[in-house]
Parts: C-alpha cells; structure tokens; sequence
C-alpha cells in the first residue's frame, strides 16, 4: 500500500468527501444501495487538501507519455484537470456529458487540436461508462490517449475489464481497498463493517443491508 494512496484516503475521509454508512445506505442515480458516497467537489473547499492531490496528480504522471492537452470530464473532473493542467502550464479543454444544447452545440469545451496528444483527469471511477465516453468523444475528434488519471476508484471488475478492453491506461491516487484499511485503522468502522462493506464491492447491485 503505498504512501501517498493511503494519505489520500485519509484525507478523503477526514474531509468526509468520502462517507461510508453500511447500515444505512445511500442510493445512486442507477438505484443501487450503497454503504460509501464519494463526492471528491468537496476536497475543493479545503486549500490544503487541494494543494496536496494537485501535487500527488502531478507525481502521477510519470506512469504516462509525453502530452500535449489535459482534458477533463464534466463536470467534477474539470476543476481538478484545470488545477494540474496550471501546475504544468499545458493547455485544457473540457469534455461534456452530452452536447451544448445551443450556440455551437460543442462536445469538447476548448481548442483541441487533432493529433493531439491527450490526457484524461477525472474525479472518480465507477463503472467507467463516463470516463470511456469522454474518451471516444476525444478519440473522434482525432486526439490520441495516453492515459486516464483519477483520485479515486471503486475497483469495480466491470470497470477494470472495460479499461482493458479499449486498451487505455488508468492510474488513481488511491482505491476502496486502501480507503477501507485507513476508515478501519482510524475507527471510522470496524472489522464486521468492513467484510460488509467489501461484501458491497464484489456484488454492488445483488448487495442488500444486513
């Protein structure tokens, strides 16, 4: 478990942009129940939380090529991108969720140039359906991935195997694994809580209360 994975994820918590409720669960937008919400906007809030995770973004990217555009998922992964994007001094463009629904009725926000060079910044990943949009909307626009870089992942298989097969590199600062071992050393949880919420992990949408 590295360093800088498991500070992060204490910060997540100590911050409570990361929640974990195994009893009483939250619902996500598809109607999964879920015992963690994870809303990495509020680390914003916090200047030396957000010093720090622009610095451990910026230490990641030595796991990718050489790029010439940061590119961020709307929305939460765009002040994150725009805060790295600034430390490097390398241009940014933003990726929306679906077309502008007037003026140019743009996609991507920003100049992107074809051929470029493009790396992802995203604030967290699910499934990986939003981030794999942003991509081939970016891919369609004759840009060229090196990578997606996010603060945290669920670790979902569906997402690892969706990443595999589109053949796209994926680094995050840290993960649910190292987040439940910091929550379980802090006393945020306890051992039974901690089988149940890695229960949830293996099954999210078959996982019922206890």
């Amino acid at each position: 478990m590295s360093t800088i994975a498991s500070e992060v994820a204490k910060k997540l918590l100590q911050i409570k942009a990361v929640k974990l409720q195994p009893k009483n669960p939250f619902q996500w937008a598809s109607g999964i129940n879920s015992p963690i919400y994870c809303d990495n906007r509020i680390l914003l809030s916090y200047p030396e939380v957000r010093t720090y995770i622009k610095n451990a973004l910026q230490n990641k990217l030595l796991a990718f090529p050489e790029f010439d555009v940061i590119a961020g998922v709307a929305t939460a992964g765009i002040p994150h991108g725009v805060l790295l994007a600034d430390a490097i001094n390398k241009p940014f463009v933003y990726v929306r969720s679906k077309n502008k629904g007037h003026g140019r009725q743009n996609l991507i926000e920003g100049e992107l140039r074809e051929g470029a060079k493009v790396l992802v910044v995203e604030d967290l990943i699910s499934t990986g359906m939003s981030s794999m949009a942003a991509c081939d909307a970016l891919t369609d626009r004759g840009a060229e991935l090196v990578g997606v870089m996010a603060i945290f992942t669920y670790g979902f298989d569906v997402s690892k195997d969706l990443f595999t097969e589109k053949g796209i590199p994926l680094e995050t600062l840290t993960n649910y694994r190292v987040l439940l071992q910091e929550a379980l050393e802090s006393d945020y949880i306890n051992n039974e809580e901690k089988i149940t919420l890695e229960s949830w992990n293996t099954d999210p949408k078959g996982w019922k209360v206890a």
